[in-house]
């Protein structure tokens, strides 16, 4: 894939360099809050490696988000396929993020969820792109917002990949944007 730029970021494939950063924030308590399970070394580079895979074979994904002026890669958002989400059809477009705790109030993922909307709505056949969190996840929810994405109440859903043994994590709210709603707005 060709590295997205906006003012402050570049949106590109992972790096080896990039293995440290990504294991932090798949192991981090803090980070992954509002998730059942926490990633050791061996599963974090397993996932980068298959984010890499997906983004050789889409043209897009879950890709490092890198802060232009320093070179730091703080985390990662973009856009990828659903799969076994209940009420999306599989394949759908979904945008999601993640950071490390020291990049978060600085914007970074509203500027890149922004470049990703417009990328996808002019280069994917997507009608709508979703988004969705645990029913509580606040920060993630705000940025939905920010980005123009309105909460769907009717499609609102139990993850099944949450285990019933965190019962707080199962339910998930659900936002999406059209590309009408997109289109509006640009």
């Amino acid at each position: 894939m060709k590295p997205l730029r906006t003012d402050r970021l570049i949106l590109r494939n992972w790096e080896d360099r990039d293995r440290d950063l990504f294991f932090r924030i798949n192991s981090d308590d803090t980070v992954m809050e509002f998730f059942p399970f926490r990633r050791d070394r061996r599963q974090s580079d397993e996932l980068m490696d298959t984010f890499a895979g997906r983004i050789e074979e889409h043209g897009f994904g879950f890709c490092a988000l890198e802060i232009a002026a320093t070179g730091e890669t703080a985390g990662f958002a973009g856009l990828a396929l659903t799969e076994g989400i209940p009420g999306v059809p599989d394949n759908s477009i979904e945008i999601g993020w993640r950071l490390a705790p020291e990049f978060w109030g600085k914007g970074y993922v509203t500027e890149a969820a922004i470049a990703w909307l417009d990328w996808g709505f002019a280069n994917l056949e997507a009608e709508e792109i979703v988004s969705f969190a645990v029913d509580g996840n606040h920060r993630s929810t705000a940025v939905m917002q920010r980005i123009g994405m309105k909460r769907d109440i009717s499609r609102d859903f139990d993850h099944p990949k949450v285990p019933d043994a965190h019962p707080q994590l199962k339910r998930h709210v659900f936002y999406a944007l059209s590309r009408a709603q997109h289109n509006k707005t640009n």
